[in-house]
């Protein structure tokens, strides 16, 4: 079996909602361009991108110049995709409360998200409330864009991905070279002394960037998402980009390569100037013919005993 076969299983079987449904097709309209057709089901929950050590120069060519205020004079300064994001891990271990689920337990998730019409109109806010089942046994219920329902308890079989299963999660490596390995071989046993390949880089940064669209995560798999996501070619960093809470800050968008479906960008995850604390994300969707700005971000995130249970 090979790695596009494998990948394939990672996908959930469930509607398609939001940018999820975007962002599956997106990487089925890939695996299309590369390999003979085959059933891929498309997943619910949202998706995001990364890569591998040994191509870190290639990773980070481009800075921005971002303001500073020190109270006497405004000063700029050179600010590289790299020092984002390894400010983004150092900055999450510092802040990292570790979690324990226990398997009867749910996930809680309050996401705000805001979107415009591209060409003017009403901005709409949806609060979306969701409780995700830790170990997949019970149903979870989700919302997405006010969009409300019941996920059905998953089949042994079933994978998706981002894993709703805690013990899915807790079996990814939190070193970043070995964790776009994992990412890249697939379920099984990965193969760590095979080197990265320029194929390889958009349907593994794919993967590991799910994890950083996911609220909560076993302790250090976060901060080694973030820097691994920081050796992938083809990041960029972009100035003054917002949240859905008018945040200000910088953003870290990848843009793949020539001929692909992530050619013309990817979201925008939007991080503190200063600190580099994660804010949330700016993206575009298009429904009904209609395109929009969307902004959002998480506002809660929590362990609870039951659905619709709040912390």
């Amino acid at each position: 079996m090979n790695e596009l076969e494998l990948l394939r299983k990672w996908d959930a079987d469930a509607p398609p909602l939001t940018d999820a449904a975007r962002a599956r097709a997106r990487f089925r309209l890939h695996e299309a361009m590369r390999a003979p057709a085959a059933p891929v089901t498309v997943g619910r929950r949202p998706l995001l991108r990364m890569a591998v050590a040994g191509v870190a120069t290639a990773a980070v060519a481009t800075t921005v110049l971002v303001a500073e205020n020190d109270n006497t004079s405004p000063r700029t300064r050179p600010v590289s995709a790299t020092t984002v994001l390894h400010g983004a891990a150092a900055e999450d271990r510092r802040l990292e409360k570790p979690v324990a689920p226990r398997d009867d337990q749910f996930i809680y998730t309050k996401e705000i998200i805001k979107e415009t019409p591209t060409g003017g109109g009403r901005t709409r806010t949806y609060v979306d409330e969701s409780w995700d089942s830790v170990d997949g046994s019970k149903r979870s219920y989700v919302s997405e864009l006010g969009n409300k329902q019941w996920v059905p308890v998953y089949p042994p079989n079933q994978t998706n991905w981002p894993p709703s299963r805690w013990a899915l999660l807790k079996q990814l490596p939190t070193d970043p070279g070995k964790l776009l390995i994992a990412l890249r071989d697939g379920p099984g046993k990965p193969d760590y002394s095979r080197p990265m390949k320029g194929d390889d880089w958009p349907k593994t940064q794919f993967f590991v960037s799910g994890l950083l669209r996911t609220s909560i995560l076993p302790k250090g798999l976060r901060s080694a998402a973030y820097e691994a996501l920081a050796a992938v070619p083809g990041i960029r960093v972009l100035p003054h980009q917002k949240d859905a809470d008018g945040r200000v800050g910088i953003g870290i968008q990848y843009v793949g390569p020539a001929g692909t479906p992530w050619e013309s960008g990817e979201p925008v995850l939007v991080f503190d100037a200063r600190t580099y604390r994660y804010f949330g994300m700016h993206d575009r969707r298009t429904a009904g013919g209609t395109t929009y700005e969307q902004w959002s971000y998480v506002a809660a995130s929590a362990v609870v005993d039951r659905v619709l249970q709040r912390p």
